[in-house]
C-alpha cells in the first residue's frame, strides 16, 4: 500500500515510518526547517511542505491509498488562532484535498486531551467541553469538523486518540521528566494520587497500524492508551528505581500549584511571551487530576491489546536514557 505520513519526523510519524516501512511504500510529508535525525536510515520518500499549504498537500496525496495525519502544533501555550490554522484549517484542506485524490482512508491522530481532566474510565463518548488551552480546543475542533466530514465523505476516515505517549527517543516529555527528577527539583501534585493514562509508544503504533487496516471502522474514533490503571506516583517511581534514585517524596495541593500556573500564564501572555511558562494549567491538571480511559472499544472493534507490558516498556526507555543522558 502507497501510505502518506504527514509529520513523519516527530515522534510517533518516525516510529510509524520505522513499522511499516517493510511492507510498504511511504512517503513523509516533512517542513523544509524539520530535524530529520528520527527518519535516518529509513525507507521513506520525503516532501517538504505543510499542511497549511494547498500546494504542498495536493502533490502529498497524490497517488496515496492512506494518510496518517500526525502533524499538528502539540504545544500546550499558544495563541488560538496559530493552532487553528495548523490543527483545524490544516486538517479540513488535508482531508478534502486526499478526498479529491482517491485516498481510500484518512487516519487523524488527535489526543485523549480533547476530554478534559478529572475523571476516571472515560469511553470516546465522554463530553468535550471548551478548553482555554488552544492545542486541546483545536484538537477537539477538527475532531468535530472530521465527523461531520465523514458522513459524506467518499473517503473512510478514522480518528485516533493517544494517551501520554513515551518511549525510547521521547525528547518532548520522558526526557525530560527524568531530567527533571535527576537534579532534586521534582514535587508531586496532590501526591501523585491522580490517575493517568501511558501510551508506550510501541503499543500506540500497534494500534495506529490496527486502525489503519481494520475493516467497517470509518466515522469511528478510539482511544489508545496501555489500558492500565497507574496513579502518577506509580507511573514515577517505575521510572526512578530502575535509574537508582531516590523515590521523590514533595508534594503540593493542586490549589496551590494550579493557582501558581494561571499567573504565570496570565503574566507571559501580558508580556506577549512566546516560550510556555514553567507550569501551565494543562501540565498541571494532567498531572494532579484522574486523567484515566476504558480502551475497551480499540479491544472490540480493532482486537487492540497492547503488546508491551509497563515493565517492559519502562526497562526499554531507560536503556534509552541511560545511552543518551547517562545518570
Amino acid at each position: 500500500m502507497r501510505i502518506l505520513i504527514t509529520g513523519a519526523n516527530g515522534y510517533i510519524g518516525s516510529r510509524l515510518v520505522q513499522k511499516l516501512q517493510e511492507q510498504h511504500t511511504l512517503r513523509g510529508l516533512v517542513r523544509v526547517t524539520s530535524n530529520l535525525k528520527l527518519l535516518q536510515g529509513a525507507s521513506v520518500e520525503l516532501l517538504h511542505g505543510d499542511v497549511t499549504d494547498p500546494a504542498s498537500i495536493a502533490a502529498a496525496v497524490a497517488g496515496v491509498d492512506l494518510v496518517i495525519h500526525t502533524a499538528g502544533a502539540v504545544m500546550d501555550w499558544g495563541e488560538l488562532e496559530e493552532f487553528k490554522k495548523i490543527n483545524v484549517e490544516g486538517t479540513r484542506q488535508l482531508a478534502l484535498a486526499a478526498e479529491k485524490a482517491g485516498v481510500q482512508r484518512l487516519v487523524h491522530i488527535s489526543t485523549v486531551a480533547v476530554h478534559g481532566f478529572d475523571f476516571q474510565y472515560a469511553t470516546e463518548e465522554h463530553p468535550m467541553p471548551p478548553s482555554p488551552v488552544a492545542y486541546c480546543e483545536t484538537k477537539k475542533l477538527a475532531e468535530q469538523w472530521l465527523k461531520e466530514f465523514a458522513r459524506s465523505s467518499r473517503m473512510e476516515i478514522v480518528m485516533v486518540r493517544p494517551g501520554n505517549v513515551f518511549g525510547p527517543h521521547d525528547e518532548k516529555f520522558i526526557q525530560p521528566y527524568l531530567d527533571f527528577i535527576k537534579k532534586g527539583g521534582f514535587l508531586y501534585v496532590n501526591g501523585g494520587r491522580g490517575l493517568t493514562c501511558p501510551s508506550y509508544i510501541e503499543n500506540l503504533v500497534h494500534g495506529i497500524e490496527l486502525a489503519c487496516f481494520q475493516e467497517n471502522i470509518h466515522g469511528e474514533s478510539f482511544i489508545l492508551t496501555d489500558g492500565l490503571e497507574i496513579n502518577w506516583r506509580q507511573f514515577t517511581s517505575a521510572f526512578v528505581e530502575q535509574l537508582g534514585l531516590p523515590q521523590p517524596q514533595r508534594s503540593l495541593p493542586w490549589g496551590l500549584v494550579h493557582g501558581v500556573a494561571y499567573g504565570m500564564e496570565s503574566v507571559y501572555k501580558l508580556l506577549g511571551k512566546r516560550d510556555a511558562p514553567l507550569l501551565t494549567r494543562y501540565r498541571i491538571n494532567n498531572a494532579g487530576k484522574d486523567y484515566h480511559f476504558s480502551i475497551e472499544k480499540a479491544r472490540r472493534l480493532l482486537g487492540y491489546q497492547p503488546p508491551v507490558d509497563f515493565e517492559t516498556s519502562v526497562s526499554r526507555t531507560i536503556a534509552w536514557y541511560r545511552n543518551q543522558h547517562p545518570v
